[in-house]
């Protein structure tokens, strides 16, 4: 008859073997089994292309995405999606570094002004244009971001009007679209960039749905694990 200690650790053993973590760009059977769906296979870029409809021209690098000198403003996944939630993991190298994660862009010719974006940056600020950050919008409550050059995971939850940002298992950002309902101001009577047509919008009359995308910055930034859960 085993030892109580021994069953103990047989026990810990069966129940620590449920949780299998998939290998890098490959979902895990619980995440098929949910309906997760893989926008990035890590090795070529098929589904993808730059917002100007040219092919990305900047190739897959040690299996993750790069929208550096892609050749457009952001790279972009061939579907829409309006609620849902989005996953990836992101790092970069350099001090100083910026790109950002569009999603609901509604005119890939112009996803500044008909996307969200959460901002992708260097440093340690709260600030609306700091990581984490619903671009111009709402600042984090904290600044989630890993030290230069490790990976972080975001997840980005779009229900309705609801928008929630997650930076390595923290919610750092929420808001309620239906809230912007002065064109070119937020609730707290700060201004924001957002235009059209050279008028001001109201971010409530944003398009519930869009396309999801990486920004070329400038800088070298790494993307992997891209996935996404469609919600009823």
């Amino acid at each position: 008859m085993p030892s109580p200690a021994f069953a103990l650790v047989a026990l810990l053993a069966m129940t620590t073997s449920s949780f299998v973590f998939a290998a890098d760009n490959q979902l895990s059977e619980d995440e098929k089994n949910a309906g997760w769906e893989l926008l990035f296979n890590g090795r070529d870029h098929t589904g993808w292309k730059c917002n100007n409809g040219k092919p990305i021209a900047t190739p897959v690098e040690d299996g993750a995405l790069l929208p550096y000198k892609s050749g457009g403003y952001i790279v972009i996944y061939d579907k829409q999606y309006g609620d849902f939630v989005f996953k990836c993991d992101v790092r970069w190298e350099a001090e100083h570094c910026n790109s950002g994660i569009f999603f609901r862009v509604e005119d890939p010719k112009d996803p500044v002004n008909t996307g969200f974006e959460v901002q992708v940056h260097s440093g340690d600020g709260i600030g609306k244009h700091d990581f984490g950050a619903i671009y111009d919008l709402v600042a984090p409550s904290e600044n989630a971001g890993k030290a230069t050059g490790d990976w972080n995971t975001v997840a980005i939850t779009c229900r309705g009007p609801k928008i929630e940002v997650v930076v390595n298992g923290k919610k750092v950002c929420s808001m309620n679209c239906d809230d912007f309902d002065r064109a070119g101001y937020c609730p707290d009577g700060e201004k924001h960039k957002y235009q059209l047509g050279g008028k001001p919008r109201a971010i409530k009359d944003f398009a519930r749905k869009g396309y999801l995308g990486f920004q070329d910055h400038g800088q070298k930034v790494w993307y992997k694990n891209v996935k996404v859960l469609e919600l009823e």
